[in-house]
């Protein structure tokens, strides 16, 4: 049984992705406050992929000492928006569907794996899976996507 880790063991490469305007996630990579507020770390990115870890705080639980059911689609909606922002466009969420399968504690750390699985015009679909340290599946969400003609955020 591995230990959880906290915030500052998640190895995360944000700091290597350098900024390429043909790619939108990497611009948003480095203007997205909701990702470092709740520290999330991103692990592994490419084009229609993502992989993004956070460790469960005190204050990330309910009242039922289990993990918030918000923080949970937080990061699986955080890694859906790093797989989906695959090209020149802003891409933003058009709807998103969530379902828990298990439940997680403070200091447990969750890793959300995102993976495009169709993507036809300015329409996307991406399926998102939530585990814990140990492997279990904690969520799977599925995010369907509308790339925009917004331009990309500025530093």
């Amino acid at each position: 049984m591995s230990s959880p880790m906290n915030v500052s063991q998640l190895e995360g490469i944000e700091d290597r992705i350098d900024f390429d305007p043909s790619w939108s996630a990497t611009a948003m990579l480095r203007t997205d406050t909701t990702k470092s507020e709740f520290g999330i770390r991103l692990i592994a990115l490419e084009r229609g992929r993502a992989e993004l870890a956070m460790v469960v705080r005190d204050d990330m639980v309910n009242g039922f000492g289990i993990t918030h059911g918000g923080m949970v689609f937080t990061l699986a909606d955080t890694a859906f928006a790093y797989a989906c922002n695959e090209g020149v466009n802003a891409v933003v969420a058009s709807g998103a569907d969530i379902t828990f399968t298990r439940a997680s504690r403070a200091g447990d750390t969750l890793t959300a794996l995102a993976e495009r699985r169709w993507v036809e015009g300015r329409n996307g679909l991406y399926d998102i899976t939530v585990r814990n340290q140990h492997g279990d599946t904690i969520a799977e969400f599925r995010g369907r996507s509308f790339a925009t003609n917004r331009a990309l955020p500025v530093e």
